[in-house]
């Protein structure tokens, strides 16, 4: 089985709360929901399912989980954190009112995680997906308590790999690569997209994917030209761009492997620009350097892009954090103010498009102490079926 061992949830907790404290808290609230789970199952390994949860830790002493009325028993089997608490705040988005369930509110909270100490400055982490029940509750039960974006005293925590968390993301990506490689072995023109998506679906569950790391990815055509989107009935067609991205999910750490592909023979146009992606996308990696800052790299590719004459193809680039999630911070733009540093994982993530199509690129590295590695590298060709 795929895992982080109990210990290092242990040490996330100790670093957390040196966190917490350096910046002049005296406790964080951590939140998650289903679709971003990554704070709360980073420090408990517990995954919401329906319902959201949350991590009351305090500067010292013990964290409780706070999760909805539905999921004791689960999350008593899962969660490496002890405590557990539930609150009608944290309940599926039905709204249903549990009557005969004895729940806790944030004012019981605090007592037990804190019993000899006072709140003043409470941190929210998850700033940006903390549903509004959440927060009213902490205004009317906790009126004098300060409330503070603190979602960087746990983010950098979760930018530095581990070695344990960078086996997690390597095989992930190893189930990607099967997954992809069937594909190309089954793929047919008349398949849909949803039955091309069918064929990774299989693949991950079978080779230890716990779940697919994010949406799925099959486009054939002009669907193409879509940066972020869901596969359909539309069917797949010879002599067309059919864009893949493939990920897995391993032990709460996400891959991904892009590529266009063909059926057949592209147009000289539509080839040029895919031929012209996969050297920009192997030109980003050149560019990634630890001590090097991630504003830098921005400047550069994009002076790449413009030099080749394909600035007015590019959506977005180069590069967006990857790990628990298929895209987390950091984002590398030229707006970006940090340095990268060894161990930092990035999803490399080369997009272009036309007027009629699109294509991308895409695939994970980890800084090195000169450069970087690629967590895969198996699919990054030009693949004419």
């Amino acid at each position: 089985m795929q895992r982080i061992p109990d210990k290092e949830y242990k040490d996330r907790i100790k670093k957390f709360q040196k966190n917490i404290r350096e910046a002049g808290l005296d406790a964080a609230l951590v939140h998650s929901n289903e679709a971003d789970f990554a704070n709360v199952r980073y420090l408990s390994e517990y995954w919401p399912t329906f319902e959201s949860a949350g991590v009351f830790v305090p500067a010292k002493g013990s964290p409780i989980l706070i999760i909805g009325p539905e999921s004791e028993a689960y999350a008593k089997g899962r969660s490496k954190i002890r405590r557990i608490e539930m609150m009608v705040e944290y309940r599926e988005s039905a709204d249903p009112d549990y009557p005969g369930i004895a729940v806790a509110n944030f004012k019981d909270i605090v007592k037990k995680a804190m019993p000899n100490g006072k709140l003043k400055k409470l941190g929210l982490v998850g700033y940006s997906i903390m549903p509004l029940p959440v927060y009213m509750s902490l205004t009317q039960e906790l009126p004098k308590v300060k409330l503070i974006k603190a979602d960087d005293t746990l983010i950098h925590l979760r930018i530095d790999k581990s070695p344990n968390e960078l086996r997690l993301a390597k095989k992930a990506y190893q189930v990607s690569e099967k997954a992809v490689d069937a594909i190309l072995n089954e793929i047919k023109p008349g398949m849909t997209e949803l039955q091309v998506i069918g064929i990774a679906q299989r693949e991950i569950y079978a080779h230890g994917g716990e779940y697919e790391g994010h949406a799925l990815y099959c486009f054939c055509g002009p669907a193409t030209k879509h940066a972020i989107s869901r596969p359909t009935h539309n069917k797949i067609k010879k002599n067309e761009i059919i864009q893949l991205n493939i990920g897995a999910r391993v032990g709460g750490y996400s891959s991904s492997v892009g590529l266009p592909i063909c059926i057949g023979k592209l147009p000289a146009r539509k080839q040029r620009l895919v031929d012209f992606g996969l050297e920009a996308h192997f030109k980003t990696a050149e560019l990634l350097k630890p001590g090097k800052s991630a504003a830098e790299v921005v400047r550069e590719y994009e002076a790449f892009v413009k030099k080749r004459g394909f600035m007015k193809h590019m959506l977005y680039g180069p590069c967006h954090g990857i790990g628990m999630m298929e895209v987390e911070r950091p984002w590398m733009e030229s707006t970006s103010d940090y340095t990268l540093e060894e161990n930092m994982t990035f999803q490399v993530d080369t997009f272009f498009h036309d007027k009629d199509f699109g294509l991308r690129w895409e695939n994970g590295v980890r800084l090195t102490k000169t450069g970087v590695a690629k967590i895969s590298k198996k699919h990054m060709r030009i693949v004419n079926l």
